[in-house]
C-alpha cells in the first residue's frame, strides 16, 4: 500500500511536497556562501579536499563570499519567488564545511540569515567529524523556535571508498555524529554518491538498509561526476576512472528508493555541473529532466518508495 507520504504522481516522498505539509506553502531553500573552508583542504584533516570536489561546479554564481548574505539571500528568494511562485524560505550554507567555525561567527551568520522576516529556518551542510559541541549546541538553541537542517555528507558507507576518494573520516565518524543530532529537533539530511570505482549495486543497497534504520530526514543522492580542475577529472583523462552508464545509475537509484521509508524525503538526485565545467559523465539532463527520468522509471515498475522496506529492516529506535 502506498504510504500517504508518498506524492502519488512522483511516487516519492519530495523535499518540496513535505515542506509544504509541513508549513502549509510554497517554500524553496536559497544557498549562500558563509565564506567557511574546510578541515579537508586547511591541514587540520588534509589537503586538497576529496577527490570530486569544486564547489563552482554546484554553487550560483551570486553566492560568493564576498556578497553579503543578506544581498545573496535578496537575489535568491526573489529569484524563487519569480519561477516558483515561493513564500517563504530555508536558507542553506552550502559551500565547504558551515559549522568549521568559532561559535561566535557562525551564530552571527546564522542570525542574519534568520532574521528576515520571510526565512522559516536554515539548513547547514557539514562534516560528521566538524561539527563541535559548541555548534551543535547553538543549532539545537535554534531548532526550538525555527526550522534546522543538518546536512552530512556521508557519500558512501564503505571505509576503503572513502580513503580513495581522500574524504578524511569514516562510517563511524558518521554514525557517532547521527547520534549526538538526533532527538534535539534538528532534521538530519545524508549526503550520498553513487558510481565510485569498484562499488557495485549491492554494496549500494546496503546503505539503504543503514538508512532506513537511523533517524534520517531527507536524503541527496547523485551520480559520481568528475569536473575540470579536480584529481577526478585528471584520473578520468588517464583512464583510471570510468563512469557509470545513465542506464545503471536510473535503475539502481530506484532499487534504492524502493528500499527506502516514505518518510524519508528526497531533496535530490541528480548533480549537475555547469557544461563549461563537467568533465563526465556528459548525460546531457537538466536537474528536473533526471528527477522525471527517475519518477517515471518508479511508475513504469509499478512501484514507489519504501514498497520494497519490510518491518526487519526499519529502526526500532534511534540507533
Amino acid at each position: 500500500m502506498v504510504h500517504e507520504q508518498v506524492h502519488k504522481h512522483l511516487h516519492i516522498n519530495s523535499y518540496g511536497s513535505y515542506l509544504r505539509r509541513r508549513f502549509g506553502c510554497r517554500v524553496s531553500k536559497v544557498n549562500v556562501d558563509g565564506g567557511f573552508t574546510c578541515p579537508n583542504r586547511d591541514g587540520t584533516k588534509g589537503t586538497g579536499g576529496c577527490i570530486y570536489c569544486d564547489n563552482a561546479s554546484f554553487s550560483p554564481d551570486a553566492t560568493k563570499p564576498v556578497i553579503p548574505i543578506e544581498q545573496q539571500m535578496a537575489e535568491g528568494m526573489a529569484w524563487h519567488r519569480k519561477r516558483l511562485g515561493s513564500k517563504k524560505f530555508i536558507i542553506y550554507f552550502q559551500k565547504f564545511t558551515n559549522t568549521y567555525a568559532p561559535v561566535k561567527k557562525l551564530r552571527e551568520l546564522y542570525s542574519r540569515a534568520l532574521d528576515h522576516p520571510d526565512v522559516i529556518g536554515i539548513s547547514v551542510g557539514t562534516r560528521p567529524d566538524a561539527l563541535g559541541d559548541d555548534a551543535l549546541a547553538l543549532l539545537t538553541e535554534l531548532a526550538r523556535t525555527r526550522y534546522v537542517c543538518v546536512e552530512l555528507g556521508l557519500q558512501s558507507m564503505d571505509d576503503a571508498i572513502l580513503a580513495w576518494m581522500n574524504r578524511g573520516h569514516g562510517l563511524a565518524d558518521y554514525l557517532k555524529t547521527v547520534e549526538r543530532v538526533a532527538d534535539r529537533g534538528i532534521d538530519i539530511c545524508t549526503h550520498l554518491i553513487y558510481g565510485f570505482p569498484g562499488e557495485t549495486r549491492a554494496s549500494f543497497l546496503k546503505t539503504a538498509e543503514l538508512i532506513s534504520r537511523l533517524p534520517i530526514d531527507s536524503l541527496k543522492i547523485h551520480q559520481l561526476h568528475a569536473v575540470r580542475g579536480t584529481r577526478l577529472a585528471e584520473l578520468y583523462q588517464q583512464g583510471q576512472y570510468r563512469p557509470i552508464s545513465l542506464q545503471e545509475y536510473i535503475s539502481t537509484v530506484c532499487d534504492f528508493l524502493e528500499r527506502i521509508p516514505a518518510h524519508v524525503a528526497i531533496q535530490r538526485l541528480y548533480g549537475s555541473a555547469p557544461l563549461d565545467l563537467l568533465v563526465a559523465p556528459g548525460w546531457g539532463l537538466k536537474n528536473n529532466q533526471m528527477w522525471y527520468t527517475v519518477v517515471n522509471e518508479l511508475v513504469r515498475r509499478g512501484t514507489w518508495q519504501g514498497c520494497r522496506l519490510t518491518v526487519d529492516n526499519l529502526r526500532v529506535s534511534n540507533l
